[in-house]
């Protein structure tokens, strides 16, 4: 049997290595059209800024130890053309001689994975960078050692944008990010980012949101960009990471069937509409694990799981991809972002009614030294509770809660039984209650009607209404510190004794800084006849994201300008 293999790195040599180990005898050979058969995609950035100081650290595999190790042909700078199912051969160029030739197959894998998207304004520059290849990191660190950039702008706030914009600004480069929408990183909600826009700036990062470029153009030796607002901005260097979509240009001739964004449409067997073509990676569609639509999900983990499954489906073995839930980690400075699942927007999107948890919890245990904190927002489906995703943002641990939750999603796990999960426990790691088991008490609580929520949302309009006390029980130092417009203070160990300055005929709308005292302070209420609402997510999210309104000139409750 012979498979050919048409792109490298995750999903690609992922197969083939796969198919080696499931059949000694097959006659194996990848294209790749880059210069490189293997390399770790996810660490380009950290090229760039010299964390990864070898370049050679990048390149996992080569074509002479991938034959040493698994006598497989990896043809680099080949790229195939044309691909004819009838009589199942390729039409492939050596691109570095220009010699065309036919390769027959019995199984063909279409790896072609993802490739920058260029906007209108997008213009060819030796100042003007996208980063998808090895080729392109090695171009943007020379470029930046050579010419001594002072100044740069990232256009588009995703992951590799923003790791783009850390890794410059780590060096000492002038950084902006440019970003079309309300928030930075599309994967978590507007509120959660807020924490993300705060520490960017702490690290002298600019950030411009609802900022839409116009147009780009060589200045000298700088760049002139123009945004839709009239506002200008020069630059030394400019990376457009405005996001990727499907290589689909080889499936297109072939006549492949083609799903959302283009992508290739395959079965859970990673099976083409094309008798024996398989396709796997960023160029394909899938099931969205938990909304059960067609999406792209464009991600490492997911690219070798599909490389593994058609390889086994080729050997003869029974797998089938059970669909991508986009779990996905991201360190920002001294920052961890962490998702899995979908957020609000996507929850709203899809018509799925949610209810949400936010809180903020300890790294480890509080007396144990260099604690840390993350703060944790948990959505599930108000009827079932079924967990449809969670966004964390913090410090230390912040990747081992994430992982949980993806797990617990794996494994149909309602919201509330996360209080159930057992956890490794030591004071150095965690707590005994766990932010994990955390969520799970306060899904818990709600479902059993022992707590109501109240969102940062809908703050502006209790502050209109004449039917409500708003109460902060932060001691009274924290207070004067920083309030809420409209709040009054009463502290949470004071508040037995001043229940009588509380009119018992107006809801009470309770807040903290993280919400467990006003948590406390909604028990005490409640059951001395009051009807207590407690907020999510305390004023520590509430004052970041006032303070990035105040900074961003953004309405974080509606999206739009104020």
């Amino acid at each position: 049997m012979k498979i050919v293999i048409v792109g490298g790195v995750a999903g690609g040599a992922t197969a083939a290595a796969r198919i080696r180990r499931l059949n000694e005898r097959a006659e194996i050979i990848i294209f790749e059209r880059s210069g490189f058969i293997s390399y770790a995609n996810c660490g380009l950035p950290y090229y760039i800024g010299g964390v990864i100081a070898d370049r050679e650290e990048l390149t996992l595999q080569t074509p002479e130890s991938f034959y040493r190790r698994f006598k497989i042909v990896a043809k680099v700078n080949h790229e195939v053309t044309d691909i004819d199912a009838q009589s199942k051969t390729l039409s492939v160029t050596d691109l570095k001689t220009g010699r065309s030739f036919t390769e027959s197959y019995d199984k063909l894998i279409l790896s072609p994975g993802a490739k920058p998207i260029l906007p209108d304004f997008y213009a060819e520059n030796e100042r003007v960078f996208t980063l998808r290849t090895v080729e392109d990191t090695f171009k943007i660190r020379a470029f930046v050692e050579q010419k001594k950039a002072k100044t740069a702008v990232i256009i588009g706030g995703g992951f590799i944008g923003l790791e783009t914009a850390e890794n410059l600004a780590e060096l000492g480069i002038q950084t902006t990010v440019i970003q079309r929408s309300n928030h930075l990183l599309p994967t978590v909600d507007c509120d959660m980012a807020s924490f993300i826009h705060a520490n960017f700036r702490y690290h002298g990062v600019q950030i411009l949101l609802n900022a839409n470029t116009e147009k780009l153009t060589a200045k000298g030796e700088q760049i002139l960009l123009e945004l839709a607002d009239g506002n200008k901005l020069n630059a030394d260097m400019v990376v457009v990471s405005v996001g990727v979509m499907p290589e689909n240009t080889l499936a297109k001739k072939a006549g492949l069937e083609l799903g959302v964004k283009g992508a290739i449409k395959v079965n859970t067997k990673m099976q083409t509409s094309l008798p024996d073509i398989y396709a796997v990676g960023d160029a394909v569609q899938v099931k969205h694990f938990i909304t059960e639509q067609d999406a792209v999900i464009s991600l490492a983990g997911p690219a070798n799981k599909q490389g593994r499954i058609a390889a086994d489906n080729i050997c003869g073995l029974n797998s089938e991809y059970k669909g991508s839930q986009g779990s996905s980690v991201l360190k920002l400075f001294d920052m961890t972002v962490a998702t899995t699942g979908i957020n609000e927007q996507q929850a709203k999107a899809s018509g799925i009614e949610y209810e949400k948890v936010i809180l903020t919890q300890n790294s480890h245990a509080g007396y144990y030294p260099n604690a840390t904190v993350m703060t944790l927002k948990l959505l599930f489906e108000k009827q079932s509770y079924k967990i449809l995703g969670a966004q964390i943002v913090g410090y230390d641990g912040v990747d081992k809660r994430i992982d949980v939750i993806a797990t617990a999603i794996r494994a149909g796990m309602k919201a509330d039984e996360l209080k159930d999960l057992e956890l490794a426990y030591a004071p150095p790691y965690s707590s005994a209650k766990d932010p994990v088991n955390m969520a799970g008490f306060v899904a818990d609580n709600i479902k059993k009607g022992v707590v109501k929520q109240f969102y940062y949302e809908e703050i502006p309009a209790l502050r209109e209404r004449k039917d409500v006390i708003l109460l902060d029980t932060r001691t009274p130092f924290e207070y004067m510190r920083g309030a809420a417009d409209g709040f009054i203070n009463i502290p949470l160990d004071d508040l037995r004794e001043r229940l009588g300055e509380l009119d018992k005929t107006k809801k009470i709308y309770v807040m903290c800084q993280s919400g467990l005292r006003s948590y406390l302070a909604t028990r005490i209420l409640t059951q001395n006849g009051f009807d207590a609402y407690n907020l999510a997510g305390g004023f520590r999210l509430y004052g970041s994201i006032k303070n990035e309104e105040l900074l961003s000139k953004q309405c974080y409750t509606c999206g739009m300008e104020k």
